[in-house]
């Protein structure tokens, strides 16, 4: 990001109240603001007009927690000759979705690469939960040898698996145009436990004749289980629920509570299937939420530029 944008960004976080985090993606600004009420009061332009006569700040609340994922987007808000489309999110919610993945909405962003503005709750560092259990959720579903582009593209693709938008309203080259574009910034990202997972032997890399290393991973039960080891708590106790739990005793002498694993692949498909629900539904949710909070007009407008985008990717 150019310094003139940094800057300009920066100067729009000042009409907004209190941020403890911002970030920002693709042409959009998304700072996740947790007092929605007060932005009401200083930005009540900046939502829809209904909303905001029929319920004011309580109503825009409940619609993106009861019907949404929790998220408010403002969409189509202009500010210094620019077009903004920015979201609010409580602090705690960003948290638990992170480290949970209760929602699977904002986490599965954060996965990919964003580019910080303000972090004052080091949500930087949070993140790293988060992007283990991506790259752990991702080995889970690929083949034993892939290239790093396939890695990225695999991760890239767990937070749209089963989103409703894919099927009318997004680009399908979506995940392909987000690594071939971001493939740099992807690297520094997952390159700590690539190399984290190398010591421990569950990857190899070796060099071939194309530009990039194969790597490759334990397929074993083990492996899989390691790999299971480090997805949210949220859907190991859903993957629990389905495939059956057993006691074990670990090497602190604690008895915990371990999913039973006939294979990798039964692992692989048991937690896609709980992915992709999450997904779905979130997606669903969220697009109806969108759709309130918009209004009509700017619902219209959103919807139509987005399905533009997509039957021009069909064609």
């Amino acid at each position: 990001m150019e310094n003139r944008d940094k800057v300009q960004l920066q100067s729009f976080l000042k009409t907004l109240p209190s941020v403890e985090f911002c970030c920002v993606y693709g042409s959009s600004l998304h700072p996740n603001n947790p007092g929605s009420a007060k932005n009401l009061i200083l930005n009540n332009d900046h939502y829809s007009s209904w909303m905001v006569l029929l319920g004011g700040a309580r109503l825009i609340t409940d619609v993106a927690d009861e019907i949404g994922v929790g998220v408010h987007f403002n969409p189509f808000v202009s500010w210094n000759d620019k077009m903004f489309k920015y979201g609010v999110v409580r602090m705690h919610d960003l948290v638990q979705d992170i480290l949970n993945w209760k929602r699977f909405y904002l986490s599965g962003r954060l996965q990919k690469p964003v580019h910080l503005l303000l972090d004052n709750l080091d949500i930087t560092n949070v993140n790293l939960v988060n992007l283990r259990a991506a790259m752990s959720a991702a080995l889970l579903l690929l083949p034993s040898k892939f290239t790093e582009e396939e890695l990225y593209a695999k991760i890239c693709s767990l937070s749209y698996m089963g989103d409703l938008r894919m099927l009318l309203a997004e680009d399908r080259n979506k995940v392909k145009k987000i690594v071939l574009g971001q493939f740099e910034l992807f690297r520094p990202m997952y390159k700590p436990f690539i190399e984290e997972y190398e010591t421990k032997e569950l990857l190899g890399r070796s060099l071939s004749g194309n530009t990039q290393p194969i790597i490759s991973q334990d397929g074993g039960l083990l492996a899989a289980r390691s790999l299971v080891s480090s997805l949210p708590p949220m859907v190991r106790s859903q993957m629990g629920m389905k495939l059956g739990e057993k006691k074990v005793l670990c090497d602190s002498g604690r008895v915990i509570q371990e999913i039973v694993i006939g294979s990798k692949d039964e692992a692989a498909k048991c937690m896609q299937t709980i992915l992709r629900r999450k997904v779905m539904v979130s997606s669903a949710r969220q697009a109806v939420s969108g759709l309130l909070a918009a209004g009509g007009i700017n619902a219209t407008r959103y919807l139509g530029a987005k399905m533009s985008k997509a039957w021009k990717s069909w064609r």
